[in-house]
């Protein structure tokens, strides 16, 4: 559960750290070699991956506190907050107090970086004149819009909700899209748009079948 919660909330700060990338260098091009530095590429990635931990410890030792009843079998593909919540024998209205205003700070903070970032764009992007311009800004943000749409749908829906309406299949393919779908995909959105990675992925490719020509007898 706790490398679980980490790595989901790292992969959403890492989201809006991406998006603050595509605010600076479309709303401020001039100024995008000083708001993205290298020292502020390293903070961003230093505060993604060192922030959702201790909110992971914190979640993780409450719901350890709880006791389960009968056969401690999870209807779940990983130890995820909601279906435990569903065994539990003892009185979980403090713990899911304390988790929920903690997730609720965690899973906001980002959403609304998100949210205004992207209305920033879509203000500065609707002042080019140029309908190439726009275009071109559009497909920049297109991939990874995708993405952050797919990730927080997701996470909203799964776990800002009434827990009367709780359906353990539902759940698990909402879990499944966020936690499986988003990471699988990140590489292909980002990676393979780069020119640079489409031609060293060209040149493995082209060397690959030269050698298989060669080695034909």
């Amino acid at each position: 559960m706790y490398f679980f919660i980490a790595f989901a909330i790292t992969d959403s700060f890492f989201l809006a750290a991406l998006t603050y990338d595509h605010y600076a260098a479309i709303c401020h091009p001039l100024h995008y070699p000083v708001l993205m530095s290298p020292k502020h590429c390293r903070e961003l990635a230093a505060g993604a991956w060192t922030l959702p931990h201790p909110y992971a410890l914190t979640h993780t030792l409450l719901m350890a506190q709880l006791n389960s009843c009968g056969q401690p079998r999870v209807p779940h593909f990983s130890c995820d907050t909601t279906p435990l919540l569903e065994l539990a024998c003892s009185d979980p209205r403090t713990p899911q107090a304390v988790i929920f205003s903690l997730g609720v700070l965690v899973v906001l903070t980002p959403i609304t970086c998100v949210v205004l970032s992207y209305a920033h764009i879509l203000s500065s992007v609707l002042q080019v004149p140029s309908a190439a311009g726009k275009c071109k800004a559009f497909s920049t943000c297109g991939s990874h819009l995708a993405v952050v749409t797919l990730f927080y749908g997701a996470v909203l829906g799964l776990y800002f909700r009434p827990a009367t309406s709780y359906v353990a299949q539902q759940d698990m393919v909402a879990n499944v899209l966020y936690a499986v779908v988003t990471p699988i995909v990140n590489p292909f959105l980002y990676s393979l748009r780069s020119t640079d990675m489409r031609k060293a992925v060209q040149r493995v490719f082209k060397r690959s079948v030269t050698h298989r020509g060669q080695a034909l007898p």
